[in-house]
This record gives structure tokens, sequence and C-alpha cells, in this order.
């Protein structure tokens, strides 16, 4: 698929910057499934940025654009030094963590904690600003433990509003810093998309996106009569078949929805590339698995990837007998309805 870079006002939908997973092979399979949607890297830490091996932590290819990158940190001066390598490197958008409740980013000071200092966010926000000319966006809770979701949402937003910040993405539960793992931050809060929806209408000029608990483009829908953006992370990457409609459904394109047959097949190239370039197959299949989710063929297709692409040497050839077995399984179906 070609190269699309677009202005951020325009991301009616977004992949979910999601740790261990979105890194750069899942994106480029996602990639393969819709031109439109917003990409993000999974979170990396201003130390990381400052310190790391930039290439492994920043590295991608181009045609994961539209691309966000998404920043962990608290240091006004240390994130506006990230935020200018992340433009270097050719991102789209840079955006700071707010939201993740872990104990290591909360031991560092970041991510869903800083809820509790909005004035810092927005120095974090105006120092970025400052730094770049790419977007400058934030992704945050409703609140954290026992904040009023009313104030503490409302308090953010002004000051990063106040800072100049480009979007803000709002997950829509609150994060709980004690008592729940970062695994139960994700279900166990309750869900409040009305709670975002009215921080859209007291400042409609501000791009305001939600995450959270969206389980499908239908849902995708309903939410964006009221709000800029949706979106999708669990969902999109256990069934990344849905994102072969969001160019339709969600833009208005009048190309046909791409199915999971051919993102698999266009993703070959990429797949080849990096085998020559020595990465394993298996970093690669392991975003595949739920390609064909809900479809026939789809538990030999994660059984022959799950089982051989693992092995010594594994080549592209795995994949393609996975998908002959989708193609079987689809046989099969079609000779029974028949």
């Amino acid at each position: 698929m070609s190269d699309q870079k677009s202005d951020h006002r325009t991301h009616r939908f977004a992949v979910a910057p999601m740790m261990d997973w979105t890194d750069r092979h899942c994106r480029a399979f996602h990639r393969q499934f819709t031109h439109r949607a917003l990409l993000y890297t999974e979170m990396v830490t201003t130390g990381a940025v400052l310190h790391g091996d930039r290439e492994r932590l920043l590295g991608f290819s181009a045609v994961e654009h539209p691309l966000a990158c998404q920043l962990g940190g608290a240091e006004p001066a240390d994130l506006a030094q990230a935020a200018r390598i992340v433009e270097a490197f050719g991102y789209d958008e840079v955006n700071l963590n707010v939201g993740c409740p872990s104990d290591r980013v909360q031991s560092g000071r970041f991510g869903a904690c800083l809820m509790h200092e909005p004035q810092l966010v927005g120095d974090c926000v105006a120092a970025m600003k400052a730094a770049v000319a790419i977007p400058v966006t934030v992704k945050c809770r409703i609140g954290v433990d026992d904040q009023d979701a009313e104030i503490a949402l409302d308090t953010l937003a002004d000051a990063v509003v106040a800072a100049g910040v480009d979007g803000l993405w709002v997950h829509a539960r609150k994060a709980w810093l004690q008592g729940l793992s970062p695994k139960e931050n994700r279900d166990v809060p309750p869900l409040d998309y009305g709670r975002v929806i009215r921080l859209k209408r007291r400042l409609p000029d501000l791009f305001v996106g939600v995450n959270g608990g969206i389980a499908d483009l239908d849902q995708a829908e309903t939410l964006l009569a009221d709000l800029d953006g949706v979106m999708l992370g669990r969902a999109a990457y256990h069934d990344p078949g849905l994102l072969g409609a969001v160019d339709r459904r969600l833009y208005g394109d009048e190309a046909p929805d791409r199915t999971p047959v051919e993102a698999v097949e266009a993703f070959l190239p990429y797949v080849a590339d990096r085998l020559a370039e020595g990465v394993r197959l298996s970093h690669m299949t392991r975003h595949m698995l739920g390609a064909f989710h809900g479809r026939p063929g789809a538990r030999a297709f994660r059984r022959i990837l799950t089982v051989e692409a693992v092995r010594p040497g594994a080549g592209i050839e795995v994949v393609h007998r996975a998908l002959d077995a989708v193609r079987a399984g689809a046989e099969v179906r079609a000779g029974h309805a028949a």
C-alpha cells in the first residue's frame, strides 16, 4: 500500500499504542488492511530515546505512515529533546502518555499518575510544541483513583489546551493506581463515554478522540457522531480483519474492503525483506494469528503459524502453507453451503 500522511485532525480512526504488541512488524501488517488508520508505536520512554538504541526503538518502514510515536516521561526538557528526535525520524505525530497505570510507569513519575499533575503535563506539552512542527497530542484517562472525573479531565484538558496541544485521546475509564493490575485497569473500571462527549461539547475546537472497550466498527461509527476520533486496541489486534473495512466505513473511500487473504498476501514482500535481514519469522507472524478470526480456516492458520514459525530457519513458505489451509477451509465451507 502506498504511503499516506495526513493532518492529525483527519484521524477518525487509530490503532492504540499497546506495549509488547504494536511493534514495527505489527504496524506494517495492520497497514495492509487500511491506508487511513493512524498507527501508534508502543510507548517509548524519554530515557530510552535519549540514551538507547534509537534505530531499534524508533525505526519503522515507510509503509507505516500515518504513524505516531508515543512517549513516556515527565521532564519537559527531556520530552522536548525526545520529540525532536522523533520528528527527525519522520513520524507524523508525537503523543504524550498520561494514561498507563503500570507500577514501572508510576515509579518513573509518568503515565496515568500525571493526572494528578495537570500543570506539569501542560508544561511538558508546551516544551514539546516549542521543539517540533509535527502535531503534539496527549492520551489520558478520565481520572485516577478517587478523583472526580468531571474535574480531573476538565483540568487536564484545560492545561494542555493552554499549552497548545493538537489533540486529546481519552481512555474513557479511570485508572486505579493502587489495587488493580495494568490488565485489570483495562477492564474493571467502568467505561464512561458520556464523560468524553461532555468534554468535546465543552471544548468544540479541540480534537477529542475516545479509546477503551470499543469492540467493532458499528460502535466506532456511533461514537463518531459525537467525537472526532475513535481508537481501538485489543479488538483490532485480536481481529485485524475488521481493519479492512475502516477506509470505506469511517472515511468514505470507494475502494473495496481489504480481505484478510489480500492483506496477508500484500504483507509477504515485507516478510521476505525482513527475513533477508535476519529477523525471525515468528517475530512477524505472532501479530498475524487473529487475521482470520471467526472465518473458515482460522484455527488451521493459527496452528500452522504457531507451531512452524518458531522453528529454526522457518521461512515464508510457512505463511503460504497457512494461507493454503485458509483457502481449503473456505472451500469446505462453500461446499457445505452448496
